[in-house]
C-alpha cells in the first residue's frame, strides 16, 4: 500500500519537471555530514547556478531508508547500507535546474571513489565505497520517487531567483 501511494505522490511531484524546473535529490550521507562536507557541497551546486529548493538534517529512520534502498533489498550490502545510513544525521537536499540529474550525478562520481576523478565530491573527498559522503537521484524517475520518500510538498520552496537569466540563454 505504501508503494502505490509513493508512486502515486510522485506522479503529483511530476509536474512541470522539465528544463529548467528539473529537480534531483541529494543526501550528504552520515560520514559527510560528520566529516563537515555539507557546506562544500552546497557550495558547489550553487556555484554551478542550481537552485535549492529543499534541505533538512534528519536522523533517517530505518523504515525510510529501507524504502529508499528498496531496489537494493536483494543484494548483500542491503542491511549494512541501511544500518549506516540511519548511524548519523543526514542532510537531504532537493536541487532544481537545466540538467540537475545528470550534472548532479556527474559532480558526485563514481560511487567506488577510487574509479571517481579529482573535482567530482568523491574523488575529493572519499577513500572507500562503503563511506562515498554523498547520494544523488541516478535518473529523473527515481529524482521524484526519492523526493516525494524525504519531502513533503510543504517542505519545498518555488521561489524565483534573480540569476536566472545569467545562468540560462
Amino acid at each position: 500500500m505504501l508503494g502505490l501511494f509513493l508512486w502515486f505522490f510522485a506522479h503529483i511531484f511530476k509536474s512541470g519537471w522539465t528544463g529548467v524546473n528539473e529537480r534531483t535529490f541529494i543526501a550528504v550521507k552520515p560520514d559527510g555530514v560528520q566529516r563537515k562536507r555539507v557546506g562544500e557541497i552546497v557550495q558547489r551546486f550553487e556555484k554551478k547556478g542550481f537552485k535549492l529548493v529543499g534541505f533538512k538534517l534528519i536522523q533517517a529512520s530505518k523504515e525510510l531508508l529501507r524504502e529508499h534502498y528498496w531496489e537494493h533489498r536483494n543484494r548483500p550490502f542491503y542491511n549494512r547500507l541501511v544500518t549506516y545510513m540511519s548511524s548519523g544525521p543526514v542532510v537531504a537536499m532537493v536541487w532544481q535546474g537545466l540538467d540537475v540529474v545528470k550534472t548532479g550525478r556527474k559532480m558526485m562520481g563514481q560511487t567506488n571513489p577510487t574509479d571517481s576523478m579529482p573535482g567530482t565530491f568523491r574523488g575529493d573527498f572519499c577513500v572507500e565505497m562503503g563511506r562515498n559522503v554523498i547520494h544523488g537521484s541516478d535518473s529523473l524517475e527515481s529524482a521524484q520517487r526519492e523526493i516525494s520518500l524525504w519531502f513533503n510538498e510543504t517542505e519545498l520552496c518555488y521561489r524565483d531567483v534573480c540569476t536566472i537569466n545569467w545562468i540560462y540563454n
